[in-house]
């Protein structure tokens, strides 16, 4: 069964939802929600990852996760944080979280493969070129599917060298990280390369700009959770391990009407 990871933003200035769930009170209430409508995990980001987006001291980023995750172990919801920063992972793992969400691959904080070593919790390790900043600078490519899965099996490589278990590995193709438009259909359209690295995939494609591309201009962030859907429901039946999304809802209809079709096929 496909793993439905729910985003909860606790940032001022996340790109679809910022500022939303800034409070630990309405957090913790979406979290809850999100987890009544089918959310398995619920990934917990202190710092926005949009393009341009400034980075967060690691002790800002903790005040605005911690107490999040510490209140949802305590109700018994699973948690991962979304973090670049090995010391905020360290803390918020201690707190209860299961997995650390990387959306760096291991690029960006040289402690981080060690910490989640250390740690021995779910890691999942995204391809990654360069910060918000200057990412779309760097969204260069020849063959975008087969470079993105040359470029995480050297990381997978580094983070199995550095302790990382095997079975403790989800790789993610980064979708919107140093890509452009046609770069996320090409990874998309050959989601099966990804699958020869021998471990679950997860697609993190909610809300993101590629996807506004099919909206009439001026369309509402929200108005992207249909194309969401659909390619959760693709992305389910070829089967990947997980997928990360902002409406919960539409993501849990959109996966039971895989498992009914498949179901018809048996």
């Amino acid at each position: 069964m496909t793993v439905i990871m729910g985003v909860l933003n606790v940032t001022p200035d996340s790109f679809s939802d910022g500022g939303k769930w800034d409070s630990i009170d309405a957090a913790v209430a979406h979290a809850v929600e999100l987890t009544a409508q089918g959310a398995d995990l619920i990934d917990v980001g202190g710092e926005s990852t949009r393009p341009g987006a400034p980075r967060v001291p690691v002790d800002e980023e903790l005040g605005r996760v911690l107490p999040v995750v510490s209140e949802l172990t305590a109700r018994g919801i699973r948690t991962s944080i979304d973090t670049m920063n090995a010391a905020t992972a360290r803390a918020v793992v201690a707190a209860g979280a299961s997995w650390i969400n990387d959306v760096s691959g291991g690029h960006a904080d040289p402690d981080m493969f060690a910490a989640a070593a250390e740690l021995e919790c779910g890691y999942m390790l995204s391809h990654w070129r360069g910060h918000s900043a200057n990412m779309n600078e760097l969204a260069r490519y020849t063959d975008a599917a087969t470079e993105v899965r040359d470029e995480l099996a050297t990381q997978i490589d580094r983070a199995l060298d550095a302790g990382i278990h095997g079975s403790a590995l989800v790789i993610d193709p980064g979708l919107g990280f140093a890509k452009h438009h046609e770069h996320n259909w090409r990874i998309l359209g050959r989601i099966g390369l990804l699958e020869e690295l021998g471990h679950p995939v997860l697609i993190g494609a909610s809300r993101k700009r590629f996807l506004g591309a099919l909206l009439p201009e001026g369309a509402p962030v929200d108005a992207r959770d249909l194309p969401t859907a659909v390619i959760s429901a693709i992305a389910a039946r070829a089967g990947v391990w997980g997928v990360r999304v902002h409406d919960v809802f539409s993501t849990r209809l959109a996966l039971d009407v895989v498992a009914q079709w498949e179901s018809g096929s048996r």
